[in-house]
């Protein structure tokens, strides 16, 4: 068991990408969630318009998911 009381915020962050992915991804959810917004705020209509076309075209087939992964290796090999 890794102690936390005494790391350091570097220290925090090197062992925590050491874990695997499903671990970093349940860590940044968690993180995630741990925010707290002190102010509701709103989307804008335009917004609303934009999350539901997109959902939309997921839905349907109209646009392909690219794995994160796959994406970043592109970029990688562009940039070499």
């Amino acid at each position: 068991m890794i102690s936390y009381v005494c790391m350091s915020t570097e220290e925090l962050i090197k062992t925590a990408l050491g874990l695997s992915r499903e671990a970093r991804v349940l860590l940044a959810e968690k993180l995630l969630e741990s925010l707290d917004f002190r102010e509701d705020f709103e989307l804008s209509p335009a917004w609303r318009e934009e999350i539901r076309r997109r959902c939309q075209e997921l839905d349907s087939g109209a646009v392909k998911v690219i794995p994160a992964e796959d994406v970043f290796k592109r970029i990688a090999e562009k940039l070499g």
